[in-house]
């Protein structure tokens, strides 16, 4: 048997390619960034063909930083953006428009139809979503009704769409396939049968015949081909249902955040769908092979390291993502100064559409370190918003919050969000946990772990990040934040 396992790592900025051992340690991992295409204000794009052009690439760099081939890999897995929407020809295997982004806003118009005609609620029964442009179904009618090149392809029986992880799989194998993780992303597949709903199908208004099979997060989907021939494809998870897995959250009430381009909190529910009365998600956590799923409430905040992002590309107020946590502790607090980062409307649990990115507290005393400090403070904000939904929704305090991230380097933000929580943060060994939860999939899937349970022996904690702050200090810093929240709303018509 060969001695590693590969992760595709497709995320919103960036491609990434990983080779993991079976103690569960990163071997070597190559990352390569993309382009956003911004074509409106509230459009975010990406190029598909960029996107699998960066793939390829990446695998190769990475075996050779291990001084590895294909054949020393058991298997791969994907991980990747959720909720992107990608279409492309069944006969020529070529996108047909670029991929609408999940953080994209333009189909608000079209939800608000949608639900007129449908019942929103109708929906978030059946799929466990409310409607809401964060979803792929939306955007799919919105490139067919936009699009002469999707319509053609629509009417003809030539068009494939799918989630990012279809793409990739797509290309690798030639096999249109999703896992049930990213189909419960999509507002078109039944949270219950873990199937495609005829209702939300025709609700939405796509054709059934464009939508990939659904498959089980870990199992054997086919051979790979091109860059990784030979080696069995044999696990796909979104994204954070990737980072849940790779933190070993294998049991009901266990759960973890993370910190990467937005913000994701999951917490395992059990072999139920669990329906939140909080602004939650009801979202499939995965599924192993026959197994029945395992399911998970989430709350997904739009934008945490892209708004770090948007001070070094927009603002020119720091010149790398990492110089923001020393920009941030040259000021002693956030001078009253909130940043609500709602470019592209606020997700849970307040899913409003109509919400902007918002700074208040302005004075001739704020500088550019109180502007940073504000950043990193609106993503624990944000956080504790989530985490007391989700506390609501269980009926229990969460104990401990497990994270993972490219953020949680940032001691700063970590012993922040303690404190604002006022709750232990444990942040593991092993911070890429994406990656660590597609690979443990695939590795699962050909035998080369036994089980969950060695899994779970793997992860190992490293800091832990214990609250400090004053309780009334806590309160009066939480009370603020929510009056800049409700400053964000109502800023865009309809």
């Amino acid at each position: 048997m060969a001695e590693f396992v590969g992760a595709i790592d497709q995320g919103t900025t960036s491609s990434r390619f990983a080779v993991v051992d079976s103690a569960g340690r990163l071997v070597a991992m190559a990352q390569r960034e993309h382009s956003q295409i911004y074509p409106r204000p509230g459009w975010v794009e990406h190029d598909p063909a960029e996107i699998w052009a960066d793939t390829q690439s990446v695998v190769g760099e990475a075996l050779e930083e291990a001084g590895l081939s294909v054949s020393d890999l058991n298997a791969v897995g994907i991980t990747n953006q959720r909720e992107t929407t990608v279409v492309w020809s069944q006969t020529t295997g070529e996108p047909l428009a670029n991929a609408i982004v999940w953080q994209d806003t333009r189909t608000a118009d079209l939800c608000r139809d949608i639900g007129g005609d449908w019942g929103a609620d109708r929906f978030k029964r059946l799929t466990g979503l409310p409607l809401a442009t964060y979803f792929s179904g939306p955007k799919l009618r919105w490139l067919i009704e936009s699009s002469d090149t999707v319509a053609e392809a629509a009417r003809t029986g030539d068009l494939a769409f799918g989630t990012i992880d279809s793409w990739l799989a797509w290309n690798l194998t030639t096999r249109h396939v999703t896992d049930v993780t990213n189909a419960s992303r999509t507002m078109l597949m039944d949270i219950n049968t873990l199937e495609w709903a005829p209702e939300a199908v025709e609700g939405i208004g796509v054709p059934p015949e464009a939508l990939p099979d659904i498959v089980p997060s870990s199992a054997a989907i086919d051979e790979c081909h091109g860059v990784l021939a030979g080696v069995p494809l044999a696990g796909i998870l979104g994204d954070q249902q990737a980072a849940l897995f790779g933190q070993a959250c294998f049991e009901e009430g266990q759960g973890k955040n993370t910190y990467g381009t937005g913000c994701f909190l999951l917490m395992h529910t059990g072999s139920r769908p669990f329906h939140s009365k909080n602004g939650l998600l009801t979202t499939v956590a995965y599924q192993l092979g026959d197994e029945p799923a395992a399911y998970a409430i989430e709350g997904s905040v739009a934008i945490a390291g892209a708004a770090v992002q948007w001070l070094r590309d927009n603002l020119g107020l720091i010149g790398d993502a990492a110089e923001v946590e020393g920009l941030a502790r040259s000021v002693e607090d956030n001078g009253d100064v909130y940043f609500v980062p709602a470019f592209s409307g606020l997700f849970a649990p307040y899913w409003r559409d109509d919400a902007r990115g918002t700074i208040v507290g302005l004075t001739r005393f704020a500088d550019r370190g109180h502007i940073a400090r504000a950043t990193l403070e609106a993503v624990a904000y944000q956080t504790v918003d989530v985490v007391r939904a989700m506390e609501a929704d269980a009926g229990f305090r969460v104990g401990t919050l497990k994270v993972d991230g490219g953020m949680v380097v940032n001691d700063l933000l970590m012993q922040f969000q303690a404190d604002v929580l006022g709750t232990p943060v444990v942040r593991p060994a092993v911070k890429e946990t994406t990656v660590l939860g597609a690979a443990y999939a695939a590795g699962l899937a050909v035998g080369y772990w036994s089980s969950t349970d060695e899994l779970a022996e793997h992860w190992v904690e490293e800091t832990r990040f214990l609250p400090q702050m004053d309780p009334m200090d806590r309160e009066h810093l939480l009370s603020r934040w929510s009056i800049a929240v409700t400053k964000s709303m109502g800023w865009v018509d309809g």
